[in-house]
Parts: structure tokens; sequence; C-alpha cells
């Protein structure tokens, strides 16, 4: 495997000097921020989930700062490798993994339960940026073309379904359906899918777990069932709404302190945020989040390689579609699906994926004129 050697022998001190530090003082200010709302979670205490998001935190930005000092070819190399290793573990997890709540998702690690369906957020758009970028363009709706990129996104969305996470599968599906779109793929068999989809939407909702159903109804209806399916999203929309312009202030949100706002730690973080900080923190917390993606997407587009802008475009949407959903969710505006909110939220797997994607987006970004042929 030959690469052309344009820009690959950057010294250590050009290598700084190509870093994005405004993406990085974004990445770095929502991780302070996550700090203290996940100190507010815990009632204004130094506690367990405190304790263990600091650690994490304080391990996995520093590991994302290393790792972006490789360069892009090398990221590039082992994406097929990274894509197969975590669809290992997804098939290692429905086998052995470790039980909680219902559901068969996580690695037992010892210094971390390892949620594998996280990881394959990233490796999906890794691997599929591979794939687009060794196949010629007028070759990316051929049959054979369409059957790889299938069977490539259809095996982990089946195993992750069978945990069962439905909300992660859809996410992982839809990081990896905008890969494909970025690379080309003919708008017919979107068409072609989408109508299919809602052919058999019957079908798949019979499938659907008891509680998946019931998130569906309560969506529709958060008043039927006030004190029990709906009160998460009731309790959501009452807090924030509660915040008003400029919020309660930090650590007086009495819907978080009361303990009327369940899982307030992981995919409710921002309605917490939201009522203690009001419409103005929310949207300055927005704008950062806006800038993050506007950065990935800067760097894509002046990266050389097919193979950093695609994978900059993915992983920028895909960061954009995470918010949006979580935002969405909190404020009722979408069914409850399970999807953290980018760092903010609780759980290393999540933070250990996002700071993975973003050391390879900061790759492209001081290896941008590398081309990797």
């Amino acid at each position: 495997m030959q690469y052309n050697s344009l820009n690959s022998q950057l010294t250590f001190f050009q290598k700084i000097k190509n870093f994005d530090f405004i993406l990085l003082t974004c990445i770095l200010f929502l991780g302070i921020i996550s700090v203290f709302s996940m100190y507010s979670t815990d009632g204004g205490e130094i506690l367990f989930h405190t304790k263990s998001h600091i650690i994490k935190f304080l391990i996995f930005f520093p590991m994302m700062v290393v790792l972006s000092f490789l360069n892009i070819r090398v990221w590039h190399y082992f994406s097929y490798i990274f894509y197969v290793v975590v669809l290992g573990f997804l098939i290692w997890v429905s086998l052995y993994g470790v039980k909680a709540s219902g559901s068969q998702r996580w690695i037992n690690l010892y210094f971390i339960n390892l949620q594998p369906s996280e990881l394959m957020k990233i490796a999906i758009i890794t691997c599929l940026a591979k794939y687009y970028h060794r196949v010629a363009f007028d070759r990316v709706n051929t049959l054979q073309s369409v059957m790889v990129v299938l069977i490539i996104l259809i095996l982990p969305i089946m195993l992750v379904t069978t945990q069962p996470d439905l909300g992660t599968s859809i996410l992982i599906a839809v990081s990896g359906l905008v890969v494909i779109w970025l690379a080309g793929l003919n708008i017919k068999f979107f068409i072609y899918s989408f109508t299919i989809i809602l052919i058999s939407l019957p079908f798949v909702i019979s499938l659907l777990k008891p509680y998946q159903k019931l998130r569906i109804l309560t969506f529709i209806d958060p008043g039927r069932d006030p004190l029990g399916a709906g009160y998460q999203i009731i309790q959501s929309k009452i807090a924030v709404g509660s915040g008003g312009i400029t919020g309660k202030g930090f650590l007086k949100g009495t819907q978080s302190y009361l303990e009327f706002l369940p899982e307030k730690h992981t995919d409710f973080i921002f309605t917490l945020f939201a009522e203690e900080h009001g419409l103005i923190g929310s949207f300055s917390l927005l704008l950062v989040y806006i800038t993050i993606i506007y950065r990935i997407v800067k760097i894509g587009s002046i990266s050389r390689s097919y193979f950093a802008k695609l994978y900059c475009y993915g992983f920028g949407s895909s960061i954009f579609f995470y918010v949006t959903v979580n935002m969405s969710m909190v404020l009722g505006l979408l069914p409850i699906v399970g999807s953290p909110l980018p760092i903010m939220s609780y759980g290393g797997s999540s933070l250990l994926a996002t700071m993975i994607g973003f050391a390879i987006v900061m790759s492209a970004k001081i290896n941008h004129k590398q081309l990797i042929a």
C-alpha cells in the first residue's frame, strides 16, 4: 500500500500549529460544563456520578489529544479492523454481555463497563468512509457496491437491536446512511428503502418490546399515563419550561433537587441544564455544539483525502443528529429513544467513542494536506 508522502513528515511543532484550537477549546468547555452539571445531579456534592465523570474525562480528553497526532492514513489503514473488532464485541455482548435493567449491552472490563454499540457509531463511519475511498465514483451505484454497504450497515444494527437497544441501532443506521448519501448513492435507493420501511411498519411495530410500544404511545399522548410511562417526559417539559429566560440558577433546579426528574445524569442532562440556566444558557450550549459541528465540516472541506472528507462530514452530521434527537426527546418533540447528549451525558462508553471520533477529526486537520492513494 503506497501513500503520498506530502505532509506525512510533519514535525511535532508543525502538528501543534495545525491543531484546530477552536474545536479543542469547545470540547474542553463542554467537558467543564458537563462536570458542573454532573455535580448538580449529585445534589451539590462530589458523589459517584461526578467522581466517575471527572476521572473519565481526565483520561479520555488527553487520550483524544494524543491520538490526534496519528497520521490520518493510520486511521484509514485500521478502519476495517476497527469495525471488525467492534462487531466482534457486539457478538460477545449477545453471548456473554452484562445484563442490567432488562438489557444486555455491556462488557465488563473491570475499569469500565464497555458498551460496544457506542463505539460502533464511530466504527461504521470510518469503515464506510474507507470503503468509498476505494470505490470509483461510477461504481457507487452498482448492485455489488450497494450490497456490500448494506451488509456493513445491517450486521451491527441487527446485533444492537437484539440487546435490545432500538435507539442506538437507529443512531448507528443514521451515521452510516449519512456517509452512504454523501458518497453519492442514487436517491432512488433511499426512496425504495423508505417505501419498504413504510410497508413493513405494522410488522416492525408488532416485533417491538412492550416498553418500546409504550414509548411511542406516550410520545403521542404523554397524559395517558402521567404517573407511569408519561411521567418522565412530563416532568422534563415542566423543568425546561420552569427555567424561563435566565434559569433558576446553578444548584437551584427544583425539579431536579426534589427528585421529580428521573435519569437526569444521562439522557436528561439537558433538562437539568435548561432548568438551571434557562433559555439563554440553553442557547449558549447549543451555540457551542453548532461551533463544533461547523469546525468539523470545515476540516472536512479542506482535507485533501476523500477518506478524511467523508469521515468529517459523516461525523459532523452524526453529532448534529445526536444533539437534535436528545434535545427534541427531552422537549417531547420525539419519543424517548435513549440518545445521550455528546460529552454532557454521563456514560464512559459514549464519552470514549466521542473522544475517538474527535481524535480522527483532529488528525484530519493536522494532516489536511495528506493524500491517501
